[in-house]
């Protein structure tokens, strides 16, 4: 575990950034993507100085740095795409050639905002989901999963807050699977959940679009999902 390096895609928005501070915290070597190299080490500077007000901070300092996405890419032996659908084709696309060596983590849900439309409403793909989409248009190679669609970042980025939610993995690579649950595990109050073949993200990043409608329901912004039970091999 050691030598993972996780790369953020989208590691300056809500969901990107909070993992990457959560990581960081936690003392996994992170990589933050971005369009803008500038932005990406604009992102870099916050992470550390939220990580150094924080009482809990592993030990060691921290091993964070920014790079445009293509570079930060392939760098890395995991990239998590936590892009909006709308750039999810063009993105995935520019760091294509940089996939080689690693597995992609899509976080990508389709939401209709996207299109102008209501954020508890989905866009329907041709492939059946984000995830799906992004299969098709990375190297054949390179291992896709899909994880992380239904944390609240407002809780990650609050790291005086314990999340509390499970994350469901979808995917077709078995291998993949078992080397990101114990990246999952390094942020507490997270469980990595196998929750099948990719085409399952179909279902998972739906729920999100429901989370959505709860969390405006109820006046919350940080709502997520726990499966019961005790039976779980992990």
């Amino acid at each position: 575990m050691a030598d993972e390096r996780i790369a953020i895609i989208g590691g300056t928005g809500d969901l990107g950034f909070g993992l990457a501070l959560r990581w960081a915290r936690a003392g996994v070597r992170v990589l933050i993507g971005s369009r803008d190299e500038g932005r990406a080490k604009e992102a870099v500077r916050r992470v550390r100085e939220c990580v150094d007000k924080s009482a809990t901070a592993q030990s060691g300092g921290v091993s964070i740095e920014g790079f445009e996405n293509a570079r930060a890419a392939a760098e890395a032996s995991v990239v998590v795409m936590a892009i909006p659908i709308a750039v999810q084709a063009a993105t995935i696309k520019s760091i294509r050639d940089s996939l080689k060596n690693a597995i992609l983590v899509d976080a990508t849900v389709p939401l209709a905002p996207a299109l102008g439309g209501k954020p508890t409403r989905i866009v329907r793909l041709w492939q059946g989901s984000a995830a799906e989409q992004a299969r098709e248009l990375v190297p054949a190679s390179t291992p896709v999963l899909s994880a992380f669609h239904n944390v609240s970042s407002e809780v990650l980025q609050n790291l005086d807050a314990m999340p509390d939610c499970d994350i469901l993995v979808c995917g077709d690579d078995e291998a993949a699977k078992k080397a990101l649950f114990p990246l999952i595990r390094r942020i507490p109050g997270l469980r990595p959940i196998d929750a099948g073949p990719l085409e399952m993200s179909r279902i998972v990043e739906e729920i999100t679009a429901l989370l959505i409608s709860v969390n405006r329901r109820y006046r919350v912004h940080h709502s997520g999902i726990r499966l019961t039970g005790s039976e779980f091999k992990l």
